[in-house]
Parts: structure tokens; sequence; C-alpha cells
């Protein structure tokens, strides 16, 4: 890996304070001077390290929706039964949850109201993520662990983990695995082939 240099330091540093701002203040609530402000930056070098607000925005809420994008992929190549899948893809997306909360809840919440490419773009990645699940329960069907479900069973589990936000403590009485846990049993007795 290698070394991480002041300049990915100062990004990631914008990256949390805008995060932070954006969840706060909602994309719109938030202005450029009020980033600047945060980040101790004259505007001028705050463009330089973002590109521009649309840019940062997408940059901040859509990054760890890849990551998880990325572990979900993996475990779908694994080769292990599909409710373990099912339980590694949940437990990892509550982590990423807590651990990235200001992130999080800015996609969830404000990635809409952008318009044109960026918009279209970061639903190009929910539907990705969204896929990675669908995945995981097809591999289940197709295995005789799993009944099929309609497509809209797919939103109404997920929508179960990424409102999260909404009410998750990242340092509350269960861990963010202890959720999923919970989560998933729910679900597993759900879906299970009988």
């Amino acid at each position: 890996m290698p070394p991480r240099t002041r300049k990915h330091d100062q990004k990631e540093r914008i990256r949390r304070k805008a995060a932070q701002l954006f969840a706060r203040n909602g994309y719109h609530g938030t202005g450029m001077q009020a980033l600047s402000d945060a980040v101790g930056l004259g505007r001028g070098a705050l463009y330089h390290h973002i590109g521009s607000k649309e840019a940062l925005f997408e940059d901040v809420s859509t990054r760890h929706v890849r990551e998880m994008i990325d572990i979900g992929e993996r475990i779908l190549r694994d080769d292990v039964p599909a409710e373990e899948k099912l339980r590694r893809l949940s437990r990892a997306q509550m982590r990423t949850l807590a651990d990235h909360l200001p992130e999080w809840t800015i996609f969830q919440r404000d990635a809409t109201m952008l318009d044109g490419p960026v918009r279209r773009r970061i639903v190009a990645t929910r539907d990705r993520f969204e896929r990675v699940w669908a995945a995981v329960i097809e591999q289940g069907v197709a295995r005789g662990e799993f009944r099929e479900l309609d497509p809209v069973a797919i939103k109404g589990l997920l929508g179960m983990y990424n409102y999260g936000y909404l009410w998750i403590r990242p340092r509350g009485r269960l861990s963010p695995e202890e959720l999923a846990d919970t989560f998933c049993d729910i679900l597993l007795v759900g879906i299970r082939r009988r």
C-alpha cells in the first residue's frame, strides 16, 4: 500500500467535514463558505481539492456504498451457503452504516436531490448495491435454500437495513453486528424454503 500523502490526508479531512455538514444541514443547506470555514481552507484551495460541491457530494455519499458493493461481490464468490452469505453481507452493511453514519445518511436522504449525470450515477450505484443483495437471494433460491421472492421484497428487506441511519447509535446497547444478526434472523424466517 503506498504511503499516505499530505494531499490525501487533506482530502480525507475535507470528506469527513463535508459528510458531517451535509448530514447535519442537507446538501442544499450546506454552502461552500461553511465547508471552507470548517476545513480552514480558502475557497480556491477547497475547489482545488474537490472540483465542485456536486462532485464532493457524489464522492462522499457513494464511497462506502461502493465499498459495500465490493464486499458483497466478494461474498457472492465465496463457496458457503447462501444463508451465511446473507449474514456476512448483513453484518458488513450494519458495520459500514455505523462507522460511516454521516455518509450513509446523506446517501439515503439527500442523494436524489441532485439532478443530471451526478444523480444518475448515484442512482446507478444504489441499484448496483441492491443487485448484490438480490444476487445473494437468487443464489439461495437456486440452491434450494430460499423461496422465490417478489423483487419488491428486496426493497423491503433493504429498507430494514438502509434506514438504520435514522436510529442507530454506533455505541448503543447492541453492536452493529448484533443488530445485523437480529435483522438476519427475522429475514431468514421469512425466506427459508420450508
